[in-house]
Order: C-alpha cells, then structure tokens, then sequence
C-alpha cells in the first residue's frame, strides 16, 4: 500500500498548491507563460515557499514542476534547461519533506500540456505521451510518494497521464478542471459521469476537481462525484469568490479592473480573494461531504492553508500564531484594556 493512501486511512490529508500564482506576486515568476524560472534563478526562493506552506498545515510538499514541461520550456526557449529544472524542482520538495520535524509526502507533478485540439493527430499525441512520461520518470527516480496529474480540462489527456503514471508503478492523484460547464469536460466534451468513473476503472488512486472554480462553485461538482465514486477524493479550489452566474475565475469580471488585458484573470484578481474564514468554511462543507484530499490552487496564501488545517481539526505550528482578538485594543476582552478604546469601536 502507497504512503498516501496509508495516510488517507488515517484522516484528511492537505495538498498545499497554487505556488506560481504565490511566486508571481512575491516578485520571482512572470505572469504569461507562467514558467518556473525560479528554480533556477532563485531556488531559494522556492525552499522558504515549501516550508511556508508545511509550516502552515500541507502533508505534502509538491514539487514545482506545475508548467516546467517540455512545451513550455520550448517557448521560452530554455529547453535545454528542462531536466534541470524538474530534478531541481524535485530535490527541494524532497529536502522540505524530510527536514527535522516534518513528516511530509512528496508529490512529483504532471499537467495540463494546452496542445489538445478537438481533431488530434498522432504525432501531437505522441508528443504530448513523450512530455508526460520524462516528467513521470525524474519524478520517480528523485524517489516521489505519488504523482500529481493536475489541472485537466480534457478527458483524453487526464486519461494519458494517468496511463503513464501507472505504467511508471505509481500512485496516481488524477484531477479535472471544469469552466463553465460543469457536466463536461471543456476541451473533448466528455461527460463528468464518464470521465471519473473510467478514471477510477483505469487505475486513478484519487479522484477530484482543483482549479478554476471557487468554494461556491466547486461545491456542487463536489458533492455530485462523492456520489458517483468510491474511495478518497479531491477538492482543490481557487481561494475566489466565483458565483454561479462567473462560475470560474477566468470568468470573473470586474468594473473598476484597471487589467491592460481586459479582464481580473490572472494578474487583477485580489478584488475577489477569499478570506480565510470562507476557506475554513468551505473545508468544513468538502469534509461533511466526504472528501479526503484537500487543497487550494491558484491563489492560495499560507494563512489559508492555515484555517484550512484548522478547520480539519490540524494544529500545524503556523497555528501558534492564529489570531486571539481578545488582546485588541479595540476589539479585544482582555480586562487590561482600556474601556474608552472599546466603547470607541463605533467611531471607526
């Protein structure tokens, strides 16, 4: 049995992702392609970022291999960096996940390839099998618990990596990403019903939905495969406040967006970040609904990590520095504090 479905056994487990979104505001990633430079240029960088993240309540440190493919090292014309950046992106997760006092798993990660068209040739096909399997074998060899095949808004895609994944004797976290629609998969127009049931037949340890949609979004979706499947499933939202009219955060909009794209996705977004409190809710909400592997994507801080682990009933050592309003001076109760602060809350 896999260290990670040893550990579900046990209780929830919490994937902390979402970091080139994190990595971009913090100044170390460009916005566009979204590639993983970092790891090169700053590995250091990414060290603190796990340990933030671990820090805050993550079970597992996934490596930074999220867009670190073939394809789109090609476009940015540092092709010739790709096996360094995996196995870098691969070593430091390792080194998070085993450090003095943690007890981490290590996830190696695989992704969307955006090279899917309706009408796909075999070369492209090829191409795509060839991009999946030199990430799945790094992964592998650097001594990974589980894969990660993330963000997927094709059916025949997530089903490739998966083959792969399983081919390489791995555990395999297999997740789908829906838009608008959220009865098939955007891309090939496969139903949500086939679409997990044949990802669970072929062999998918775990099952689940991360990216694009919200808490309130991604609910739904939630709730209608802990019906459709057994065994241990994913919610990994954005921590954004989509609705059902702007069910994605791609599809967010905003007036006041001064976004030279046009748009709040992706660099314009913080109008509608959730708070911490709303992810602790929505934890609450996945967890009576029976999910087992819980995360956040694009987005995520570490304070939401934080209220998530707590809503589960976590203690991670970010916890010693939770919030404890009763020292305010404003809002607090402590009877040290000044009565006239207090009785002033009204005036701000």
């Amino acid at each position: 049995m896999s260290r990670l479905i040893e550990r579900l056994q046990k209780g929830p487990v919490i994937c902390g992702e979402g970091y080139v979104f994190e990595l971009e505001r913090r100044g170390y990633l460009q916005a566009g392609a979204f590639v993983p430079e970092v790891l090169i240029d700053h590995p250091e960088v990414v060290l603190q970022l796990h340990r933030d993240f671990v820090h805050a309540g993550s079970d597992v440190v996934e490596a930074l291999t999220y867009y670190a493919h073939r394809d789109k090292l090609k476009m940015i014309g540092k092709e010739d960096k790709l096996e360094e950046m995996n196995r870098i992106a691969l070593r430091l997760a390792k080194q998070v996940a085993t450090e003095k006092g943690n007890d981490c798993l290590v996830a190696g990660n695989i992704c969307n390839t955006n090279l899917w068209e309706g009408q796909i040739t075999q070369e492209k096909l090829n191409y795509i099998e060839s991009i999946f399997r030199e990430q799945v074998k790094w992964a592998k060899e650097e001594g990974v618990d589980f894969i990660i095949a993330e963000t997927f808004g094709c059916f025949r895609e997530a089903l490739l990596a998966l083959k792969v994944i399983k081919e390489a004797g791995l555990t395999a976290v297999v997740t789908l990403s829906f838009q608008r629609d959220g009865d098939k998969t955007v891309i090939d127009g496969v139903s949500f019903e086939e679409s997990f049931l044949t990802l669970k037949k072929e062999g998918a340890d775990v099952v689940g939905i991360n990216c694009h949609r919200g808490p309130q979004t991604i609910l739904p979706l939630i709730a209608k495969l802990r019906k459709l499947v057994e065994g241990p499933i994913a919610a990994l939202p954005v921590p954004y406040r989509t609705t059902n009219e702007q069910p994605s955060f791609m599809s967010l909009k905003d007036d006041l967006c001064l976004s030279p794209h046009g748009r709040p996705f992706p660099t314009a977004l913080d109008p509608f970040v959730c708070t911490r409190y709303e992810i602790a809710e929505f934890t609450k909400k996945a967890k009576e609904m029976g999910v087992n592997y819980f995360g956040l994507c694009c987005g995520a801080g570490p304070h939401h990590l934080r209220s998530m682990a707590e809503a589960l009933g976590k203690k991670p050592p970010a916890s010693k520095y939770s919030p404890n309003m009763a020292l305010h001076f404003n809002l607090g109760t402590d009877h040290r504090l000044l009565k006239s602060n207090l009785d002033d809350l009204h005036k701000y």
